[in-house]
């Protein structure tokens, strides 16, 4: 059987000049529950799509607070997450000790960042299997950061990390002008809602017990919507379920009028689209 002798550790190059412990903690990124964050002028947002592992157990907490101006969303291995964000609260009271300041966004992310690369270069660890959406409000405004398992770190104004989180980037790319001139914070929370509404399953809803959403900003502290909270917020959402969805839903109505007609090629054709849909889907599940 074939193995691969390059991907035991994560200080050994493949000859191509690949990681591979790396690229596995990115996969793993790739199978937790989406995540979005987007900012504007005076306010940032992180909005999360929680999981549970079966109906008789609790959601996964998604948005962890750090400090009164900053907070993390995770997508991936939830215990990796929490020992980032443990580290982070360490540095924010440690600036708030030594220096009588609140820790800037910058420093606190760049400050896991080291810590996390630091796993890229020993022998006997691996690379954290968690991404990060580091959202906080400093003196020079809004932020919203990405840190990545390698220590990559990038600002961004909207992104999203997790299962079909393309589909989430795509909204926010079509919407960045509308999200960047936000003039309150609940136009940026219904545009990071719609956002995660499309990285939905074919059979999920948005709920107030898988959703979570988080605000920070100029005169606002970090706060934690959830539960029973967040149902005002989705109260203000046209619909909780994905458009793709409802789409696939018009298509089937369709296909069953055009039986009921007797237009029976038209039906053939249209019951064909749809089982592509369906396949199409199914994949994406597996993501």
């Amino acid at each position: 059987m074939f193995r691969n002798n390059y991907d035991n550790d994560s200080v050994t190059y493949s000859p191509t000049g690949r990681i591979f412990q790396v690229e596995y903690a990115l996969e793993a990124i790739k199978q937790g529950s989406a995540a979005v964050g987007l900012t504007s002028k005076t306010h940032a947002v992180l909005v999360g799509l929680k999981r549970n592992t079966e109906e008789l157990g609790s959601y996964q907490k998604k948005i962890i607070k750090v400090d009164d101006h900053m907070g993390v969303a995770l997508a991936g291995l939830a215990p990796d997450g929490r020992v980032l964000s443990n580290f982070l609260r360490k540095q924010a009271m440690s600036s708030k000790m030594m220096f009588n300041r609140p820790l800037p966004v910058s420093k606190a992310v760049y400050s896991i960042a080291d810590k996390a690369q630091e796993n890229t270069q020993s022998y006997g660890s691996r690379p954290y299997g968690v991404g990060l959406l580091v959202a906080g409000y400093d003196e020079t405004g809004p932020h919203l950061y990405e840190f990545q398992p390698s220590g990559s770190v990038l600002e961004y104004y909207g992104t999203a990390i997790g299962a079909r989180s393309q589909a989430a980037r795509t909204y926010l790319e079509r919407s960045l002008e509308s999200v960047r001139d936000s003039e309150t914070v609940e136009q940026l929370i219904l545009h990071g809602l719609n956002a995660l509404r499309d990285t939905l399953a074919q059979d999920v809803e948005l709920t107030f017990k898988n959703t979570s959403v988080s605000v920070v900003g100029k005169d606002t502290s970090f706060t934690i919507y959830e539960d029973e909270n967040m149902q005002q917020w989705l109260d203000k959402l046209d619909s909780v379920s994905n458009s793709r969805n409802r789409d696939d839903q018009d298509d089937d109505q369709d296909a069953t009028e055009g039986n009921a007609e007797g237009t029976h090629p038209a039906s053939q054709d249209a019951n064909q689209g749809e089982g592509n849909g369906q396949n199409d889907e199914g994949r994406m599940d597996t993501d």
